[in-house]
């Protein structure tokens, strides 16, 4: 698996030796790595606005300008899976990195078997977590969690996806579909469900948990039926 990392440090010195570790790390692994380094929230937030497919963030909190905490926040925004790993001189930090579900704090000067140890920890994660859906609309890349996925209707050659926020991309609902799992279904020619959404199901209609109305093509309803009891 290919790990997109960045180190956010305004210490060039403490930059370049966590850069090592970090590179030590993926080879001593096997792991592909695509290792990025700013020094600065500002120049990595500049970055993250057209590359927001990070895996892991090492993030100093004490820097110049816009420090890691606020930088964290900003992340979190529309960013759940990236692995953020505090970098800090001082233990005040701990009860703020909650708020932005850290995975570790790693106390200065790191020391090299923590660092691994906390990486692979984040390595299994990212392994294991949530499928994410990755689309591009406007010239910027989104990535959705699956499971903040309600539906996906189409209209023309555009499909929009109703999650957290609703997000169109010109996109079939076949190229779509190919990336979604198992609870996922496709109602006719226009709607994709998530199962786990559906609060109940007419013959006309399916009504998801939030009240939005799906409508159902004849015959739909007693598949759709099926697929909820196969799932559970």
């Amino acid at each position: 698996m290919l790990y997109k990392t960045a180190v956010c440090d305004d210490s060039a010195a403490d930059r370049n030796y966590i850069e090592g570790l970090v590179r030590r790390w993926a080879a001593e692994r096997g792991h592909a790595l695509r290792l990025s380094s700013f020094s600065s929230a500002e120049s990595f937030l500049f970055h993250y606005a057209e590359e927001k497919d990070f895996d892991i963030l090492l993030l100093d909190i004490e820097m110049e300008g816009m420090d890691g905490v606020s930088l964290a926040k900003r992340l979190r925004e529309d960013n759940e899976t990236v692995q953020i790993i505090f970098i800090t001189g001082y233990s005040d930090y701990i009860a703020e990195g909650y708020e932005v579900a850290a995975l570790h704090y790693l106390m200065k000067p790191i020391k090299e078997e923590k660092l691994f140890a906390v990486l692979d920890r984040a390595a299994n994660k990212l392994r294991t977590r949530e499928k994410v859906l990755t689309l591009e609309a406007g010239g910027e890349m989104s990535r959705i969690p699956l499971y903040q996925i309600r539906y996906i209707d189409v209209h023309q050659n555009y499909a929009t996806i109703h999650a957290a926020a609703d997000i169109t991309v010109k996109r079939t609902l076949g190229e779509l579909e190919s990336e979604l799992d198992e609870r996922f279904f496709r109602v006719g020619r226009s709607a994709i469900v998530n199962l786990t959404c559906v609060a109940r199901v007419a013959k006309t209609e399916l009504l998801l948990s939030d009240g939005t109305s799906v409508p159902l093509p004849r015959g739909a309803a007693d598949k759709v039926a099926r697929a909820i009891i196969e799932l559970e």
